[in-house]
């Protein structure tokens, strides 16, 4: 199937796409949205930057508003009929914006419930009824422990960045809201990685689902640029200067592996004049949000981060990842890398590299996407 319309979704739904300019599938989408129509419990893997979202929101909304249309609208408050599981605040509101694009026509509503906010806001934000519930699994078990949400109407549970939600320990949480769910209800699960924890969560939790592997999974997408910058006797943040006097059309995303050295950078570049955003754990969270609203607005155009930074966050027009220090895991330079070159865009990386990152290096040159003819 190569278009939405051959894949059966709701012309509502494919109007909205239209005026989105979004027209052709990707493959992860091609893959998954008919298996998800279909009724089909699906685990997705898929190298960030692919669509995943989107193959999962389409499906989600479709079938949603078919029951309405049907005659069996949602009827009571606080029950809704599809959760959208994420490990972050950030990624939540960004899942919950994807949705909520698409509900003009279909005037479907959508919820969330998201750690790192207020419990009397999430009660508030969860009142009356509503189909979708975007939501942080400890926020959500916290909501249905308090009788503050029921599960007894759930119809699909989609389960996003998987690999990050079991890293941040919410295993026991997924299994509840999954448990706690009505027999019968569809299962997706996507990932970028599939570690050990993920295929355990997959055969605990999943009954024969239908597996969808993208061919470029745990590689770099074919519009990536990359580039090895060597960092000489230690020269290492006057490389960095060099590097962002380099003409950039978007935001510049700078990772490092700590959060000494993302603070000790961020007093660096801003000694020198350059508007940055800090991007972290362990700091205030409004203070987060707030440096990652600046980024995405553009008014500030460099952000730094440690890897919180790397999952799951969509800032469409970050043009250049900066590895100011490599990671020592693939998987966690594939998350970073994943920032840029999205949906098809282009993109670059710049890697600060030193004799300690051989090893990384050399694993590089099997992940290079293969170039087109």
């Amino acid at each position: 199937m190569t278009s939405f319309a051959e894949m059966g979704v709701l012309p509502t739904l494919r109007a909205t796409m239209s005026l989105l300019h979004i027209t052709t599938p990707t493959e992860i989408q091609e893959r998954v949205i008919p298996e998800l129509l279909a009724g089909n419990s699906v685990v997705g893997v898929a190298e960030t930057g692919s669509g995943k979202t989107l193959a999962y929101t389409l499906p989600v909304l479709h079938k949603l508003k078919t029951l309405e249309n049907e005659g069996s609208a949602v009827a009571n408050g606080s029950e809704p009929r599809a959760i959208v599981l994420v490990p972050s605040r950030e990624l939540g509101e960004q899942v919950a914006r994807v949705f909520k694009s698409f509900t003009h026509d279909t005037r479907l509503r959508v919820r969330v419930a998201l750690g790192g906010v207020k419990m009397v806001v999430s009660r508030e934000n969860t009142k009356g009824p509503f189909e979708v519930l975007v939501a942080t699994p400890g926020r959500l078990t916290q909501l249905v422990e308090r009788k503050g949400i029921s599960l007894a109407d759930v119809r699909m549970i989609v389960l996003d960045e998987a690999d990050q939600l079991l890293d941040l320990g919410f295993m026991p949480d997924v299994l509840g809201v999954v448990n706690g769910s009505r027999d019968g209800r569809q299962l997706a699960l996507f990932s970028a990685t599939m570690p050990p924890a993920v295929t355990e969560l997959v055969e605990r939790i999943f009954r024969r689902p239908v597996m969808v592997k993208s061919r470029g999974s745990h590689r770099v997408v074919a519009s990536l640029t990359t580039l090895n910058r060597k960092v000489i006797e230690g020269r290492r943040f006057q490389l960095l200067q060099e590097v962002l006097r380099e003409p950039s059309k978007g935001g510049t995303l700078i990772f490092t592996n700590t959060r000494e050295q993302c603070d000790k950078l961020v007093v660096q570049l801003r000694e020198v004049g350059r508007a940055v955003g800090v991007f972290r754990g362990e700091m205030d969270r409004n203070e987060r949000r707030n440096n990652l609203k600046a980024f995405r607005e553009g008014t500030v155009p460099i952000l730094v981060s440690t890897d919180l930074g790397s999952r799951g966050l969509d800032v469409e027009h970050v043009t250049r990842v900066i590895n100011y220090n490599l990671p020592k895991e693939m998987e966690n330079y594939l998350h970073r890398v994943g920032r840029t070159a999205r949906a098809g865009r282009s993109g670059s990386v710049i890697n600060f590299v030193t004799d300690r990152d051989a090893a990384l290096v050399a694993q590089l040159e099997g992940v290079k996407a293969p170039r087109r003819p």
